[in-house]
């Protein structure tokens, strides 16, 4: 049985492997395709609703478990890209 994790931006509870994990690293958000980095782990549906609406809640700074202000802007722009 595939485990199973809720989604930080629409709050729908998904198997692992149909979400993105997402890290924070110095400050900054970054994408980890191969869920490897070490640290606390937030996951999203890697499509555009589910990241703005986690980065418009602030969603990701409390499931990681930041204090103070978190970078998001580059993980927008890049996931923008991207899709």
């Amino acid at each position: 049985m595939e485990p199973v994790r809720t989604c930080v931006g629409c709050r729908a509870r998904a198997p692992r492997s149909a979400l993105l994990r997402v890290v924070e690293r110095d400050g900054v958000l970054v994408a980890d395709e191969e869920a490897a980095l070490p640290g606390r782990g937030a996951w999203v549906h890697d499509t555009h609703a589910c990241v703005d609406t986690a980065i418009r809640r602030r969603a990701f700074g409390r499931a990681l478990r930041v204090s103070g202000q978190l970078d998001t802007q580059t993980f927008q722009e890049t996931h923008q890209r991207k899709g």
